[in-house]
């Protein structure tokens, strides 16, 4: 018989090895810590710009080699995801952040409009009857309304889905959702009120679709939230005499934008706020950012805005700064919102607390931002990345 093998002694842990555990656990509990504590000072979103930029050459004040645009009457410009998307009477054209051309249309319209989210956005002509929609790297469809309909508005999320709302023969209004292939998920057609405007949730479920009619010599707006599954809305809210100029909709929760105030509603139709502008003048607003608008009033009718705020969902103003220089252009993406003037370029935080500021414009007269904290820059003829550090 073959005798027992003697029993393998258990190997000891390296001492090396448990000491080197040992100071890793302890750098990321300390890593851990030192962005709970100095999370005010530690900013992940240079470790983005980073990430994304580092192909791209700037110069010494964060400002990347401009390029040549096709420009064009009205224009207006969208920074997304992965380029910047521009339109103007001369059409549509989309480029890379180093200006490679991704796609374009050239058609002319009348009444271009540019309406984007941080990953898509459409283009079309209000009062025409063809739209295109881009995200990613290229224009992923296009639609052309067939009859006599006339476009009113287009709106796209970050999922690429699509509101169109337009006027149809034998209706007062229709508003038609789009999956991101283009295809057709539901129309929703009314004979008895005026649509007007309409926009998705992020989630794909729910359009909020805006209407208007006349009673007793007044307009009364009126919001329908409708499951894109079912031709009932499952909830309704009245905004009474308020003409409304824009739309966002986030979370459940949809902003709206009024002649004389920001409102946002509960899309169960449960709760509302309001920010009255009581005696001042809108000169423009900005729902881009997340989790408030930006907001430029003035003292009169007539003249640029002389102040500044930002609305929170309550509808409380946030933060406020009066304005001493005239401002070109102002945008609002994620955590940060920009104002372009004559002599600078200023970004923001929610709180109005300066982030990042260009004190050299090059006659930029265009501004668009992004969640990360760049901001694109432009002019009638060149484009160019400005990438704080």
């Amino acid at each position: 018989m073959e005798g027992k093998q003697p029993a393998k002694k258990a190997k000891k842990p390296n001492i090396l090895f448990r000491l080197l555990a040992l100071l890793v656990t302890a750098a990321l509990v300390l890593g851990a810590l030192a962005l709970v504590v100095y999370r005010d000072r530690f900013n992940l979103d240079a470790v983005k710009r980073w990430l994304a930029y580092r192909s791209i050459q700037t110069s010494d004040t964060g400002e990347a080699v401009p390029f040549t645009h096709a420009g064009g009457d009205k224009m207006s410009l969208a920074y997304l995801e992965n380029g910047i998307l521009m339109s103007s009477a001369a059409g549509a054209h989309y480029y890379s952040f180093s200006g490679r051309q991704y796609a374009e249309e050239v058609l002319s319209m009348d009444n271009p409009v540019l309406s984007a989210s941080s990953k898509a956005g459409v283009v079309y002509d209000t009062g025409g009857q063809s739209l295109f929609l881009f995200r990613g790297t290229e224009e992923v469809f296009d639609l052309s309304l067939e009859g006599d309909g006339d476009l009113l508005s287009a709106r796209a999320n970050d999922s690429g889905w699509l509101a169109v709302t337009a006027q149809r023969s034998g209706y007062k209004g229709a508003v038609t959702v789009y999956d991101a292939s283009g295809s057709e998920v539901i129309q929703i057609s009314l004979s008895s009120t005026f649509v007007v405007d309409a926009a998705l949730s992020p989630d794909c479920k729910t359009v909020a679709v805006i209407t208007m009619d006349q009673e007793g010599g007044t307009f009364l707006s009126q919001v329908l939230f409708f499951p894109v599954d079912q031709k009932e809305p499952k909830a309704q809210v009245s905004l009474g005499s308020v003409t409304v100029l824009d739309l966002d909709y986030e979370d459940g929760l949809l902003w709206v934008l009024g002649e004389d105030r920001v409102m946002t509603l509960s899309d169960d139709g449960k709760s509302a706020n309001s920010y009255p502008f009581g005696r001042s003048y809108l000169k423009g607003c900005d729902f881009g950012g997340e989790g408030f608008a930006l907001l430029l009033l003035g003292r009169y009718r007539a003249g640029s805005a002389n102040q500044v705020m930002t609305i929170d969902p309550e509808g409380e103003v946030r933060s406020s700064m009066e304005l001493r220089s005239q401002v070109l252009d102002f945008d609002s993406a994620g955590g940060y919102c920009s104002l372009l003037t004559g002599s600078r370029l200023t970004i923001y935080t929610p709180e109005l607390v300066e982030y990042a500021r260009l004190g050299d414009t090059q006659g930029a007269r265009y501004t668009a931002l992004s969640s990360n904290g760049s901001a694109l820059l432009a002019d009638d003829q060149l484009a160019w990345l400005y990438i704080p550090s």
